[in-house]
């Protein structure tokens, strides 16, 4: 199924079907860079998407890590013709972009949850069509995407249980999913309260979850299993002086640790061993829990 044959939600009260022109979407006589369908109070902001962006663009080790291990679960699509893969929190397009270079017979979506963010990936990634929406309430159909990719997206949403149903639902039978979300709940500090995390994961407790909402486990493991000691220092030593700063304090020191981590070669060095060695193990802690996920046949 090509692009301009998926089965765009429709528009507004008048339930117009979008179609997608490559480049841009037509609703009727009008045309959209991004389709829009719900919007509302986030637990993300434009100002944190640049605050990330400018300490580390797209070139963090852990993030490049973190998409390499996002692009490998979706390459167990390439049998299928013609996937189409969501990037559900794409923020600003970098794991689009991989996805779309990684796998050239995929067809590749964009979809985030603030509409500055979403036009500002589609104008960066200008043939991917990008959508507006509530996870919570995706207004895709049913059994119409062949993966979901979902990094670092479910610790901002109240309702968890309810966004994993949605992407269970809206994924095709034998569909995959690629979740990453940041791990070990004794952890939470002054980053994670920048960052708008309701609340960070036990890998144990997220495999609970997962199953609920109707998934099968092909993976589960850990992101950062070699940097987590030096990751718990630095964890205890921003609970302890979170403790008498202000909010603009902490996002001085959350911005700081951001750049001084991307400029880190150990960390790039850390997270290619371990690249290697998670080809054939499983890691029992980290910095963040990643599942691969399947929709049963």
């Amino acid at each position: 199924m090509k692009l301009n044959d998926f089965p765009w939600p429709a528009m507004g009260e008048s339930k117009l079907i979008p179609t997608w022109e490559g480049g841009r979407f037509l609703v009727d006589s009008e045309q959209l860079e991004v389709l829009t369908y719900s919007q509302g109070e986030s637990a993300w902001s434009p100002e944190l998407t640049a605050l990330h962006e400018k300490e580390a663009n797209s070139s963090h080790p852990i993030d490049i890590a973190s998409r390499t291990m996002a692009v490998a679960s979706m390459k167990l699509l390439r049998t299928r013709p013609n996937p189409i893969i969501l990037d559900v929190g794409c923020s600003s397009g970098f794991l689009v972009e991989d996805l779309l270079k990684k796998l050239p017979t995929a067809a590749v979506i964009g979809a985030d949850y603030l509409p500055e963010i979403v036009l500002s990936a589609a104008r960066r990634v200008r043939s991917t069509p990008f959508l507006q929406f509530d996870l919570r309430n995706c207004p895709l159909a049913d059994d119409c995407l062949d993966g979901v990719t979902a990094l670092n997206v479910l610790e901002h949403i109240d309702d968890d249980f309810k966004a994993l149903k949605e992407i269970q639902r809206i994924l095709k039978p034998g569909g995959l999913a690629h979740i990453e979300v940041p791990a070990d709940p004794s952890s939470f500090d002054l980053y994670d309260e920048v960052l708008m995390h309701f609340r960070r994961y036990r890998l144990h407790e997220l495999k609970t979850k997962v199953r609920d909402a109707g998934f099968a486990i092909l993976k589960a493991t850990h992101l950062g299993f070699f940097i987590y000691p030096l990751f718990k220092f630095i964890k205890r030593r921003n609970q302890k002086t979170g403790k008498s700063l202000s909010y603009d304090q902490k996002k001085v020191i959350v911005a700081q640790q951001i750049g001084t981590t991307t400029r880190a070669q150990v960390l790039s060095a850390a997270f290619e061993l371990e690249r290697i060695a998670g080809s054939v193990v499983n890691f029992p802690f980290g910095i963040r829990a990643v599942l691969r996920l399947q929709k049963a046949s």
